[in-house]
């Protein structure tokens, strides 16, 4: 399973934007947030965890969720790539329609 998989399902996305608000949270305040189960939200977090977008850190009976940086780094430099790669597209495409409007100008 990779990042974007993981990332595909709701309530993981919303986990990720919970901790991007609030930097670190016990997961019991995590569940607090979730109309579903705390065995749900607990097998969301492992698999987070597993595709290292987040961290977590034992304090006392808690565990402490942060989304770990660095993975999200590697996230956000494949969707630039990606939008890179679009624009590069859609910029030709403009070239071509810009040149086809130009030819049609000209027949009239």
């Amino acid at each position: 399973m990779d990042a974007f998989y993981a990332l595909a399902e709701p309530n993981r996305r919303r986990i990720m934007e919970i901790l991007a608000s609030s930097g670190e949270l016990p997961a019991s305040e995590i569940c607090g947030k979730f109309n579903v189960t705390a065995q749900a939200i607990s097998q969301h977090l492992k698999i987070l965890l597993e595709v290292r977008l987040l961290s977590m850190e034992k304090r006392s009976q808690q565990r402490i969720y942060r989304i770990n940086a660095d993975s999200m780094q590697e996230v956000e430099q494949w969707i630039e790539r990606t939008r890179q790669l679009w624009t590069a597209r859609l910029d030709r495409l403009d070239r071509l329609l810009e040149a086809e409007k130009k030819k049609n100008a000209k027949t009239k």
